[in-house]
């Protein structure tokens, strides 16, 4: 057993520090992302750093596509068989920006087999505990018998983690383990790391490995993101995109009919892909049980969502001198808040007495 006794630290316990600026308009804030793929391939360019979920709730074909039309990235689930995921993957207009969810076990080399008949070229390796062997034994697999494909690996929390799955292969890693809106990882396992720190740590493994000029992998925020805030203290921190399952649930182009719940509001299904609900959908029954279903209220067109974001994380960029994401991760100044000056943060004119 070891005790570190060093605190760990989520969005809410930090705070980016204004600094000068001069921006005139921030229309000019560059918010794009080129990732470079494999040798001999066309360079990816995306003009927002945000990629849709592979949950079942949030990616499919139309939340794939709209993804990409809005200039992210958007990964369709695995929770389904490979007949219809691979019907799925069909209907995505980009074959650019072609992107289905796999697992490391089981049908997962059969899946991908059929994917990449329909031309897929981004694969994310969806697990809930990365840093594991069997995430080592795919990327392999990946890399051996599809060195085309553009390899997102997950998830992780911790540097150590970052480097070991570098170094297998991968291009880009999911970071934080249990920080989801709907996820009950942490109570039911006594394990995670919240997303903040979780990139923290994985940002600082990254430029170990550039001083001693090796491979590095993006850097993806998945898990605890509540708003536009978190998603520029994600960025400033250290991340190359975020990945978001919450904040675009309940959208127009998530699976799902629209409800009218009791009260007459309209409303939609949000899964955790660990809930009862999830695992007996997907494969009739259910082990280990880390996540919670819930119903969101729906929200419009996934383009509004986006726009309204990306409209805040601009400002944010401006609030500290920003004109792209490199300037913001380099002026970035964190400062540890308290309690009290998180809450005087928050609207709080209906609390006086």
């Amino acid at each position: 057993m070891k005790v570190i006794n060093n605190k760990v630290l989520s969005f809410d316990d930090v705070i980016l520090e204004p600094q000068y600026s001069n921006l005139k308009t921030r229309k000019n804030i560059d918010t794009s992302v080129k990732v470079s793929t494999n040798k001999n391939k066309k360079d990816l360019v995306f003009n927002i750093p945000i990629i849709s979920s592979p949950m079942s709730t949030v990616t499919e074909h139309n939340m794939s596509n709209t993804m990409i039309d809005q200039g992210g990235l958007g990964i369709i689930h695995r929770y389904n068989s490979i007949e219809h995921q691979s019907n799925l993957l069909s209907k995505v207009n980009n074959n650019l920006y072609k992107s289905a969810a796999i697992g490391a076990s089981g049908d997962y080399k059969e899946r991908l087999s059929e994917l990449v008949k329909n031309d897929l070229n981004i694969v994310c390796i969806d697990i809930a505990h990365g840093d594991h062997v069997l995430m080592e034994n795919a990327i392999e697999f990946i890399r051996s018998e599809y060195s085309h494909l553009f390899v997102i690996a997950g998830n992780i929390a911790t540097g150590h983690a970052y480097k070991r799955l570098t170094q297998a292969g991968a291009h880009a890693i999911r970071s934080s383990v249990g920080s989801g809106s709907i996820c009950t990882t942490r109570i039911q396992t006594g394990h995670g790391i919240p997303t903040f720190q979780a990139v923290l740590d994985c940002y600082k493994a990254k430029l170990e490995l550039q001083k001693l000029d090796q491979k590095t992998s993006y850097i993806i925020a998945d898990g605890g993101i509540k708003n536009s805030g978190d998603i520029v203290k994600s960025l400033a921190a250290g991340a190359d995109f975020v990945m978001l399952g919450s904040i675009l649930s309940g959208t127009e182009e998530t699976p799902g009919d629209v409800i009218i719940s009791e009260e007459g509001e309209k409303i939609k299904k949000y899964n955790g892909m660990a809930s009862k609900a999830a695992q007996k959908d997907w494969k009739g029954t259910y082990n280990s049980v880390e996540g919670v279903s819930s119903y969101v209220p729906f929200k419009g067109s996934t383009k509004e969502v986006l726009n309204e974001i990306m409209s805040n994380v601009k400002s944010g960029m401006s609030y500290s001198g920003a004109q792209n994401l490199n300037e913001l991760r380099e002026n970035a100044v964190f400062r540890i808040q308290s309690s009290a000056s998180h809450i005087e943060g928050n609207p709080h004119i209906f609390n006086r007495k």
